[in-house]
Protein backbone atom coordinates (compact mmCIF):
# COMPACT_ATOMS: atom_id res chain seq x y z
CA UNK A 1 0.00 0.00 0.00
CA UNK A 2 1.40 3.64 -0.55
CA UNK A 3 2.44 5.28 2.75
CA UNK A 4 -0.76 7.62 1.99
CA UNK A 5 -3.06 8.23 -0.11
CA UNK A 6 -5.37 11.41 -0.51
CA UNK A 7 -8.13 13.29 -2.13
CA UNK A 8 -7.97 16.95 -2.96
CA UNK A 9 -11.65 18.54 -3.71
CA UNK A 10 -12.38 20.56 -5.86
CA UNK A 11 -14.82 23.16 -6.14
CA UNK A 12 -17.75 22.54 -7.20
CA UNK A 13 -18.86 23.44 -10.38
CA UNK A 14 -22.88 23.02 -10.03
CA UNK A 15 -24.96 22.40 -6.84
CA UNK A 16 -24.50 18.71 -6.20
CA UNK A 17 -21.40 18.32 -7.88
CA UNK A 18 -17.92 17.58 -7.21
CA UNK A 19 -14.56 16.38 -8.18
CA UNK A 20 -11.35 15.29 -6.52
CA UNK A 21 -8.01 14.58 -7.32
CA UNK A 22 -6.48 10.84 -5.59
CA UNK A 23 -3.13 11.64 -4.49
CA UNK A 24 -1.07 8.25 -3.72
CA UNK A 25 2.70 9.41 -1.85
CA UNK A 26 5.11 6.44 -1.37
CA UNK A 27 8.29 6.89 1.11
CA UNK A 28 8.86 9.47 3.83
CA UNK A 29 7.55 12.55 3.26
CA UNK A 30 10.33 14.98 2.75
CA UNK A 31 12.62 12.68 1.99
CA UNK A 32 14.62 13.49 -1.46
CA UNK A 33 15.07 13.05 -4.00
CA UNK A 34 11.68 13.56 -4.81
CA UNK A 35 9.75 12.72 -7.79
CA UNK A 36 6.19 13.29 -8.89
CA UNK A 37 4.10 11.89 -12.06
CA UNK A 38 0.60 12.71 -13.29
CA UNK A 39 -0.98 11.16 -16.09
CA UNK A 40 -3.94 12.70 -18.25
CA UNK A 41 -3.74 16.26 -18.02
CA UNK A 42 -5.63 16.46 -21.26
CA UNK A 43 -8.07 13.60 -20.07
CA UNK A 44 -8.48 11.92 -23.57
CA UNK A 45 -4.97 10.92 -24.00
CA UNK A 46 -5.32 7.74 -22.82
CA UNK A 47 -2.24 5.97 -22.53
CA UNK A 48 -0.97 7.57 -19.45
CA UNK A 49 -3.59 6.21 -17.32
CA UNK A 50 -2.68 2.60 -18.30
CA UNK A 51 0.84 3.36 -17.40
CA UNK A 52 0.11 5.05 -13.91
CA UNK A 53 -1.56 1.70 -13.04
CA UNK A 54 1.35 -0.43 -13.98
CA UNK A 55 3.72 2.50 -11.88
CA UNK A 56 2.08 2.39 -8.94
CA UNK A 57 2.45 -1.26 -8.69
CA UNK A 58 6.05 -1.03 -9.41
CA UNK A 59 6.15 1.61 -6.57
CA UNK A 60 4.33 -0.60 -4.05
CA UNK A 61 7.23 -3.39 -4.55
CA UNK A 62 9.54 -1.32 -3.97
CA UNK A 63 7.69 -0.02 -0.94
CA UNK A 64 7.55 -3.49 0.31
CA UNK A 65 10.63 -4.22 -0.66
CA UNK A 66 12.00 -1.42 1.54
CA UNK A 67 14.02 0.11 -1.88
CA UNK A 68 12.13 3.22 -1.64
CA UNK A 69 14.83 5.70 -1.04
CA UNK A 70 13.19 8.81 -1.63
CA UNK A 71 9.61 9.76 -2.38
CA UNK A 72 7.56 9.70 -5.34
CA UNK A 73 3.80 11.14 -5.36
CA UNK A 74 1.44 10.43 -8.34
CA UNK A 75 -1.73 11.66 -9.42
CA UNK A 76 -2.96 8.61 -11.56
CA UNK A 77 -5.65 10.94 -13.21
CA UNK A 78 -4.16 14.33 -13.17
CA UNK A 79 -7.72 15.41 -14.64
CA UNK A 80 -11.03 14.59 -13.36
CA UNK A 81 -12.75 17.46 -14.82
CA UNK A 82 -11.46 16.49 -18.62
CA UNK A 83 -12.83 13.21 -18.04
CA UNK A 84 -16.37 13.72 -17.54
CA UNK A 85 -16.70 15.56 -20.67
CA UNK A 86 -18.61 14.02 -23.68
CA UNK A 87 -20.10 14.93 -26.43
CA UNK A 88 -22.45 12.74 -28.59
CA UNK A 89 -20.30 9.52 -26.52
CA UNK A 90 -16.93 11.36 -27.53
CA UNK A 91 -14.68 12.39 -24.70
CA UNK A 92 -13.16 15.83 -25.25
CA UNK A 93 -10.35 16.15 -23.10
CA UNK A 94 -7.98 18.48 -24.05
CA UNK A 95 -9.77 21.68 -23.71
CA UNK A 96 -11.75 23.18 -20.58
CA UNK A 97 -15.69 22.33 -21.64
CA UNK A 98 -16.15 25.66 -19.16
CA UNK A 99 -14.34 28.29 -21.33
CA UNK A 100 -10.29 28.28 -19.72
CA UNK A 101 -8.82 26.88 -22.58
CA UNK A 102 -6.25 24.21 -23.00
CA UNK A 103 -5.47 22.09 -19.92
CA UNK A 104 -2.12 21.95 -20.05
CA UNK A 105 -1.20 26.09 -20.68
CA UNK A 106 -1.89 28.54 -18.57
CA UNK A 107 0.07 27.45 -15.82
CA UNK A 108 1.01 30.28 -12.78
CA UNK A 109 4.54 31.99 -13.62
CA UNK A 110 5.52 31.85 -9.90
CA UNK A 111 8.93 33.49 -11.24
CA UNK A 112 8.16 37.53 -10.45
CA UNK A 113 7.02 37.59 -7.14
CA UNK A 114 9.66 34.44 -6.25
CA UNK A 115 12.53 36.94 -7.46
CA UNK A 116 11.76 39.68 -5.40
CA UNK A 117 12.09 37.30 -2.39
CA UNK A 118 14.97 35.51 -2.92
CA UNK A 119 16.97 38.75 -4.25
CA UNK A 120 18.80 39.26 -1.76
CA UNK A 121 18.72 36.17 0.47
CA UNK A 122 21.09 33.84 -1.17
CA UNK A 123 24.06 32.33 0.28
CA UNK A 124 27.56 30.45 -1.26
CA UNK A 125 25.67 27.03 -0.57
CA UNK A 126 23.63 25.83 -2.85
CA UNK A 127 21.42 23.22 -1.04
CA UNK A 128 20.60 25.92 1.02
CA UNK A 129 19.76 28.23 -1.81
CA UNK A 130 17.32 25.45 -2.98
CA UNK A 131 15.53 24.45 0.36
CA UNK A 132 14.75 28.60 0.60
CA UNK A 133 13.72 28.81 -3.44
CA UNK A 134 10.98 25.78 -2.86
CA UNK A 135 9.90 27.35 0.50
CA UNK A 136 9.30 30.52 -1.62
CA UNK A 137 7.39 29.13 -4.39
CA UNK A 138 5.33 27.00 -1.95
CA UNK A 139 4.94 29.95 -0.43
CA UNK A 140 3.58 32.36 -4.06
CA UNK A 141 1.63 29.51 -4.94
CA UNK A 142 -0.29 29.20 -1.67
CA UNK A 143 -1.52 32.82 -1.38
CA UNK A 144 -3.08 32.26 -4.77
CA UNK A 145 -6.86 32.25 -4.99
CA UNK A 146 -8.55 29.71 -7.59
CA UNK A 147 -12.28 30.14 -7.80
CA UNK A 148 -12.98 28.51 -11.05
CA UNK A 149 -12.86 24.49 -11.34
CA UNK A 150 -10.28 24.15 -13.72
CA UNK A 151 -8.06 27.01 -12.30
CA UNK A 152 -7.89 25.01 -9.08
CA UNK A 153 -6.92 21.84 -10.50
CA UNK A 154 -3.78 23.19 -12.15
CA UNK A 155 -3.12 25.03 -8.99
CA UNK A 156 -3.83 22.07 -6.67
CA UNK A 157 -1.32 19.98 -9.68
CA UNK A 158 1.51 22.67 -9.53
CA UNK A 159 1.15 22.20 -5.71
CA UNK A 160 1.99 18.88 -5.93
CA UNK A 161 4.95 19.36 -8.02
CA UNK A 162 7.06 22.52 -7.50
CA UNK A 163 9.23 20.96 -4.66
CA UNK A 164 9.90 17.83 -6.25
CA UNK A 165 13.69 17.57 -7.74
CA UNK A 166 11.79 15.09 -11.12
CA UNK A 167 8.53 15.67 -12.97
CA UNK A 168 6.66 13.43 -15.35
CA UNK A 169 3.59 14.32 -17.14
CA UNK A 170 2.31 11.49 -19.25
CA UNK A 171 0.57 12.38 -22.54
CA UNK A 172 0.35 10.91 -25.76
CA UNK A 173 -0.32 12.82 -29.59
CA UNK A 174 -2.77 11.43 -31.99
CA UNK A 175 -0.87 9.10 -34.00
CA UNK A 176 3.13 8.80 -32.71
CA UNK A 177 6.27 7.29 -31.93
CA UNK A 178 7.20 8.11 -28.36
CA UNK A 179 8.53 11.44 -27.67
CA UNK A 180 9.78 13.66 -25.00
CA UNK A 181 10.18 17.58 -24.34
CA UNK A 182 12.53 19.07 -22.29
CA UNK A 183 14.06 22.27 -21.30
CA UNK A 184 17.16 22.79 -23.78
CA UNK A 185 18.97 23.75 -20.24
CA UNK A 186 18.68 19.86 -18.98
CA UNK A 187 19.24 17.96 -22.01
CA UNK A 188 21.81 15.30 -20.31
CA UNK A 189 18.80 14.60 -18.48
CA UNK A 190 16.47 14.46 -21.04
CA UNK A 191 18.86 12.52 -23.47
CA UNK A 192 19.25 9.83 -20.38
CA UNK A 193 15.54 9.22 -19.93
CA UNK A 194 15.13 9.44 -23.75
CA UNK A 195 17.07 6.25 -23.89
CA UNK A 196 15.30 4.47 -20.71
CA UNK A 197 12.81 5.10 -22.57
CA UNK A 198 13.47 4.01 -26.03
CA UNK A 199 11.89 7.54 -27.19
CA UNK A 200 11.68 8.37 -31.16
CA UNK A 201 12.61 12.28 -30.51
CA UNK A 202 14.04 14.49 -27.93
CA UNK A 203 12.55 18.09 -28.51
CA UNK A 204 14.09 20.59 -26.46
CA UNK A 205 12.60 23.90 -26.05
CA UNK A 206 13.65 27.37 -24.73
CA UNK A 207 10.42 29.27 -24.81
CA UNK A 208 8.00 26.85 -25.91
CA UNK A 209 4.64 29.76 -24.90
CA UNK A 210 1.74 29.01 -22.96
CA UNK A 211 2.98 28.25 -19.70
CA UNK A 212 2.75 24.52 -20.13
CA UNK A 213 2.78 22.58 -16.49
CA UNK A 214 6.98 21.09 -17.21
CA UNK A 215 8.17 25.24 -17.66
CA UNK A 216 5.73 25.89 -15.03
CA UNK A 217 7.49 23.26 -12.62
CA UNK A 218 11.34 23.64 -13.74
CA UNK A 219 11.04 27.07 -15.39
CA UNK A 220 11.28 29.21 -12.06
CA UNK A 221 14.82 27.81 -11.38
CA UNK A 222 16.80 28.83 -14.63
CA UNK A 223 14.79 31.80 -14.43
CA UNK A 224 15.86 32.98 -11.42
CA UNK A 225 19.39 31.36 -11.93
CA UNK A 226 19.27 34.05 -14.91
CA UNK A 227 18.15 36.62 -13.13
CA UNK A 228 19.88 36.38 -9.59
CA UNK A 229 23.68 36.01 -11.21
CA UNK A 230 26.05 37.04 -8.98
CA UNK A 231 24.10 36.49 -6.22
CA UNK A 232 24.84 32.77 -4.82
CA UNK A 233 24.68 29.59 -7.11
CA UNK A 234 20.95 28.65 -8.20
CA UNK A 235 21.21 25.10 -9.34
CA UNK A 236 18.48 23.83 -11.76
CA UNK A 237 16.73 21.50 -9.04
CA UNK A 238 13.81 20.63 -11.06
CA UNK A 239 14.26 18.23 -14.22
CA UNK A 240 10.25 18.41 -15.58
CA UNK A 241 9.56 16.80 -19.04
CA UNK A 242 6.43 16.09 -20.96
CA UNK A 243 6.24 12.37 -22.29
CA UNK A 244 4.35 11.46 -25.25
CA UNK A 245 3.36 7.71 -24.75
CA UNK A 246 2.77 6.86 -28.89
CA UNK A 247 -0.97 7.73 -29.83
CA UNK A 248 -4.16 7.88 -28.62
CA UNK A 249 -5.47 4.42 -29.59
CA UNK A 250 -1.59 2.82 -28.24
CA UNK A 251 -2.90 1.65 -24.82
CA UNK A 252 -2.18 -1.81 -24.18
CA UNK A 253 -0.65 -3.71 -21.46
CA UNK A 254 2.67 -4.61 -23.29
CA UNK A 255 3.43 -0.86 -23.94
CA UNK A 256 2.51 0.07 -20.57
CA UNK A 257 4.33 -2.23 -18.54
CA UNK A 258 7.51 -1.71 -20.37
CA UNK A 259 7.50 2.03 -20.36
CA UNK A 260 6.41 2.02 -16.08
CA UNK A 261 9.91 0.08 -16.04
CA UNK A 262 11.13 2.31 -17.85
CA UNK A 263 10.32 5.02 -15.47
CA UNK A 264 10.86 2.87 -12.64
CA UNK A 265 14.69 2.41 -14.22
CA UNK A 266 15.11 6.01 -14.39
CA UNK A 267 14.48 6.88 -11.10
CA UNK A 268 16.61 4.20 -9.71
CA UNK A 269 19.52 6.11 -11.54
CA UNK A 270 18.62 9.08 -9.69
CA UNK A 271 18.74 7.40 -6.15
CA UNK A 272 14.63 7.90 -5.99
CA UNK A 273 14.42 4.03 -5.54
CA UNK A 274 17.52 1.57 -4.35
CA UNK A 275 18.42 -1.31 -7.16
CA UNK A 276 20.39 -1.93 -9.75
CA UNK A 277 18.80 -0.89 -13.29
CA UNK A 278 21.57 -2.32 -15.13
CA UNK A 279 22.82 -0.54 -18.41
CA UNK A 280 21.89 1.92 -19.53
CA UNK A 281 20.25 1.44 -23.10
CA UNK A 282 21.84 2.94 -26.45
CA UNK A 283 19.96 5.79 -27.02
CA UNK A 284 17.37 5.87 -30.56
CA UNK A 285 18.31 9.68 -31.24
CA UNK A 286 20.30 12.67 -30.34
CA UNK A 287 17.95 15.46 -28.63
CA UNK A 288 16.76 18.18 -31.56
CA UNK A 289 15.61 21.55 -31.02
CA UNK A 290 11.48 22.17 -30.42
CA UNK A 291 11.99 25.32 -33.23
CA UNK A 292 13.63 22.63 -35.58
CA UNK A 293 9.97 20.91 -35.72
CA UNK A 294 7.98 22.02 -38.85
CA UNK A 295 5.03 21.27 -38.19
CA UNK A 296 2.67 20.99 -41.42
CA UNK A 297 -0.22 22.76 -42.09
CA UNK A 298 -3.41 22.00 -44.41
CA UNK A 299 -3.71 25.13 -46.90
CA UNK A 300 -7.28 24.10 -47.72
CA UNK A 301 -9.98 21.99 -46.18
CA UNK A 302 -9.79 17.76 -47.96
CA UNK A 303 -9.09 14.51 -46.89
CA UNK A 304 -5.62 13.97 -45.95
CA UNK A 305 -3.71 10.97 -47.33
CA UNK A 306 -0.42 10.44 -46.07
CA UNK A 307 2.17 9.76 -48.25
CA UNK A 308 4.89 9.00 -45.45
CA UNK A 309 4.85 6.90 -42.38
CA UNK A 310 5.53 7.25 -38.54
CA UNK A 311 9.08 6.81 -38.36
CA UNK A 312 10.04 7.74 -42.02
CA UNK A 313 12.71 10.07 -42.49
CA UNK A 314 11.57 12.90 -44.94
CA UNK A 315 13.92 15.57 -46.62
CA UNK A 316 13.31 19.13 -47.17
CA UNK A 317 10.92 19.61 -49.98
CA UNK A 318 9.35 16.10 -50.32
CA UNK A 319 6.44 15.29 -50.39
CA UNK A 320 4.63 13.77 -46.96
CA UNK A 321 0.79 14.22 -47.42
CA UNK A 322 -1.58 14.90 -50.00
CA UNK A 323 -4.65 17.11 -49.63
CA UNK A 324 -7.50 15.98 -51.82
CA UNK A 325 -10.26 18.07 -52.23
CA UNK A 326 -13.43 15.52 -53.35
CA UNK A 327 -15.30 18.00 -54.78
CA UNK A 328 -12.18 19.33 -57.19
CA UNK A 329 -12.72 19.35 -60.95
CA UNK A 330 -11.53 18.65 -63.09
CA UNK A 331 -10.34 15.24 -61.27
CA UNK A 332 -6.14 16.49 -61.60
CA UNK A 333 -6.48 19.46 -59.66
CA UNK A 334 -7.99 17.87 -56.93
CA UNK A 335 -4.79 16.82 -54.84
CA UNK A 336 -2.72 19.21 -53.28
CA UNK A 337 1.00 18.10 -52.17
CA UNK A 338 1.87 19.99 -48.79
CA UNK A 339 6.03 19.07 -47.83
CA UNK A 340 8.03 19.08 -45.00
CA UNK A 341 10.21 22.48 -44.92
CA UNK A 342 12.88 20.54 -43.15
CA UNK A 343 14.75 17.00 -43.41
CA UNK A 344 14.13 14.90 -40.03
CA UNK A 345 11.69 12.56 -38.73
CA UNK A 346 8.16 12.02 -38.67
CA UNK A 347 7.17 11.61 -35.00
CA UNK A 348 3.73 12.61 -35.04
CA UNK A 349 0.64 13.46 -36.41
CA UNK A 350 -3.17 13.92 -36.21
CA UNK A 351 -5.50 10.44 -36.16
CA UNK A 352 -7.96 12.15 -38.04
CA UNK A 353 -7.97 12.26 -41.62
CA UNK A 354 -10.72 15.44 -42.67
CA UNK A 355 -8.37 18.74 -41.96
CA UNK A 356 -9.64 21.85 -41.90
CA UNK A 357 -7.67 25.44 -43.55
CA UNK A 358 -5.24 26.31 -41.07
CA UNK A 359 -4.90 23.11 -39.37
CA UNK A 360 -1.35 21.40 -38.40
CA UNK A 361 -1.73 17.61 -38.93
CA UNK A 362 1.70 16.63 -39.07
CA UNK A 363 5.32 16.98 -37.03
CA UNK A 364 8.44 16.32 -38.06
CA UNK A 365 11.73 16.52 -36.31
CA UNK A 366 14.47 18.45 -37.90
CA UNK A 367 17.76 19.57 -36.09
CA UNK A 368 17.70 22.71 -37.47
CA UNK A 369 15.87 26.09 -36.44
CA UNK A 370 13.56 26.74 -38.99
CA UNK A 371 12.82 30.81 -39.00
CA UNK A 372 9.13 30.58 -39.65
CA UNK A 373 8.68 29.16 -36.11
CA UNK A 374 8.58 31.84 -33.06
CA UNK A 375 9.72 31.52 -29.55
CA UNK A 376 7.07 31.93 -27.41
CA UNK A 377 4.42 30.25 -29.90
CA UNK A 378 5.74 26.95 -30.50
CA UNK A 379 3.45 24.90 -28.36
CA UNK A 380 0.38 26.07 -31.00
CA UNK A 381 -2.97 24.46 -29.74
Amino acid sequence: MPTTTHRIELPAPAPGTQRALRIHRYGTPGARPKAYFQAALHADELPGLLVAQHLLRGLEQAWEQGRMAGEVVVAPVANPIGLSQHFNGRLLGRFDGEGTGNFNRGFPDLTPLALERVRGRLSADPAANVALIRSILQAVLAERRATREADALKRALLGLAIDADFVFDLHCDGEALLHLYASRWQADEARALGAELGAAAILLEEEPGGNPFDEACAGPWWKLRAALAGEGPVPLACFATTVELRGQADVSDEHAAADAAALLRFLQRRGVIAGEPGPLPEPRCAPTPLDGVDVLTAPAAGVLVYRKRLGDVVSAGEMVAELVDPLGEPPGAARTAVCAATSGLLFARMAERLARPGQKFCKVAGREPLTYRQAGTLLED
